[in-house]
C-alpha cells in the first residue's frame, strides 16, 4: 500500500483584482496533492496518457500526461524545489499499487515566467531517463491547439475524494464544464488570464489534493485542454471554478521545451 506524501504549498489571498463581493473568501489554495471530488473509477486502459509522478519513497504527489516516450507535461508547482532524484514517473496503468512501470527522470523544466505568487505560466515539462514503451496503457495525448470556450470536459487524476480524505488506488473521472475565459473572471476576477481555463461542476464535485498537473480533457475527443493549477482555498469542490493552465496557450513553449 501506498503512503500519499501531501506537499502543502502557499495559501495566498488576492484582494486587489477580485470584485468586492468575493473579497472575503476568494483565496487560492495552490496544493500540490489534490483529489478529484466526486469522481468514478476510470475503466482499465482509459487514459493511457495519464501518469502520476512519485517521490522517492515511492508516494504519488502530483499528476502529468505523455507527450511522447521521453517527455511528460505537469505543472510548475508540482516540481518546483525537486531534483530529478525525487521525481519519478509511474505510467501503464490506473492502480496506484500494481501494473505500472515506474522511470527514473532526467531534467526538470519549469516555465521561466512561472510565477508562484499567482500561479501564473503553471507548466512544466519532465524528460525520463528511459524512454517509455507504447502500449495500450501507455500512449501520448493530443494537444488543443484551439481557444476552446464552453465545452464538455473530463478531469482525472488519483487526487483526494474529498478536503483532507482518502486517496483512490484507482484512477478518478469527473465530467465537468469550462466556461469562458468571462464567466470565470466573475468568479475570479483579473487573477485568472487567457492563458488559463476554467471549469465548473455542482458543489460536492470537483479537483482536490494529488490531481494538480493531471490532465483536463475535452470529452468529445481526449485532446487535452488543461493542466491542473488551482482551487478556491478552504476546501475541494465547492462549487466555484477550478483553474488550469490553458495548453493551446503554451503550445509553442512546449515544443522548445522539448526540442532543447
Amino acid at each position: 500500500m501506498f503512503k500519499l506524501s501531501v506537499l502543502v504549498l502557499a495559501v495566498i489571498t488576492y484582494a486587489n483584482a477580485l470584485p468586492a463581493n468575493l473579497l472575503a473568501q476568494t483565496t487560492i489554495d495552490d496544493a500540490a496533492d489534490w483529489r478529484i471530488v466526486g469522481g468514478t473509477n476510470a475503466a482499465a486502459g482509459a487514459y493511457p496518457f495519464v501518469v502520476s509522478l512519485r517521490s522517492s519513497s515511492n508516494s504519488h504527489f502530483c499528476g502529468g500526461s505523455i507527450l511522447n516516450t521521453r517527455w511528460v507535461l505537469t505543472a510548475s508547482h508540482c516540481i518546483i524545489g525537486s531534483t530529478t532524484a525525487n521525481v519519478f514517473v509511474y505510467a501503464g496503468s490506473n492502480i496506484l499499487n500494481s501494473g505500472g512501470v515506474t522511470i527514473p527522470t532526467s531534467r526538470l523544466t519549469l516555465h521561466s515566467n512561472y510565477d508562484h505568487d499567482i500561479a501564473a505560466n503553471d507548466v512544466a515539462v519532465i524528460q525520463l531517463a528511459n524512454a517509455l514503451t507504447y502500449s495500450n496503457t501507455i500512449a501520448p495525448v493530443a494537444l488543443n491547439i484551439g481557444e476552446t470556450g464552453a465545452v464538455a470536459a473530463i478531469l482525472i487524476g488519483w487526487g483526494r475524494i474529498s478536503t483532507n480524505g482518502a486517496i483512490p488506488n484507482n484512477l478518478q473521472e469527473l465530467s465537468t464544464n469550462t466556461i469562458t475565459h468571462t464567466i470565470c473572471r466573475l468568479s475570479w476576477g483579473s487573477l485568472v488570464s487567457s492563458d488559463q481555463i476554467c471549469a465548473v461542476a455542482r458543489s460536492g464535485q470537483g479537483a482536490c489534493s494529488g490531481d494538480s498537473g493531471g490532465p483536463l480533457i475535452q470529452a468529445s475527443n481526449n485532446v487535452q485542454l488543461g493542466v491542473t493549477s488551482f482551487i478556491r482555498a478552504g476546501g475541494c469542490a465547492q462549487g466555484f471554478p477550478d483553474v488550469y493552465a490553458r495548453v493551446s496557450s503554451y503550445n509553442s513553449w512546449i515544443t522548445n521545451a522539448l526540442s532543447s
